[in-house]
């Protein structure tokens, strides 16, 4: 298990992740400040391959709470659960409901938690990114802190070792990964944050 901080642009994040042998497992918080202050905690589980099984998520802030689940069966058939509870503060706009539609994720391998440099790691390591080619993925993409989750199509590219190339509808960025396919440097995400004295091991395949 590994312990991981991003600082962010408008707040930071702290995850405890297991990664290796083709799988993950992850649990996370983070605060932001916008579009209103949140407090955000999340557990990740994959299967074989990197491919998502499951997301728990749950923001709050002054006067609400609200969370969402996301499952994706071995079969591809992705469910969706989601709550909220209370309303935001005066002064702030309300946020739109959380959740979406489960089919229109049909074809997703993975989630990707907005504001998240973690859920990077899974559609690279399993496309070798790092080293080489390119792909298009389907993606269910959860924003924050309204946890909507919506279908994306995203793009990554290599463009030298350790650095991919994201792309998804017109907004494009470098990012830096270190050896453990973990990101190092995501410029408008976050950037992580290493103790003295300490590198990153490879992942085991």
């Amino acid at each position: 298990m590994t312990s991981i901080v991003w600082v962010k642009p408008e707040g930071a994040e702290l995850a405890e992740v297991d990664l290796g042998k083709g799988r993950l497992r992850a649990t996370g918080s983070a605060i932001g400040g916008d579009p209103l202050p949140y407090r955000l905690e999340y557990e990740l589980t994959t299967g074989e391959r990197w491919i998502t099984a499951r997301l728990l998520v749950e923001a709050s802030g002054e006067g609400w709470r609200r969370s969402l689940e996301l499952i994706n069966r071995p079969e591809g058939e992705w469910t969706v659960s989601a709550k909220a509870e209370g309303r935001v503060a005066e002064g702030y706009a309300e946020l739109p409901p959380p959740g979406g539609d489960a089919a229109a994720l049909a074809g997703a391998l993975d989630c990707d938690l907005g504001l998240s440099p973690l859920t990077n790691t899974m559609p690279v390591l399993r496309g070798g990114f790092l080293e080489g080619g390119r792909a298009e993925h389907l993606m269910a993409w959860v924003s924050v802190p309204d946890l909507v989750v919506t279908p994306s199509r995203q793009t990554y590219r290599h463009v030298r070792r350790g650095v991919v190339n994201y792309a998804d509808d017109g907004f494009t960025e470098d990012i830096v990964f270190g050896p453990d396919g973990i990101v190092e440097d995501y410029p408008s995400i976050g950037r992580r944050v290493r103790p003295s004295g300490i590198e990153p091991r490879p992942v085991t395949p």
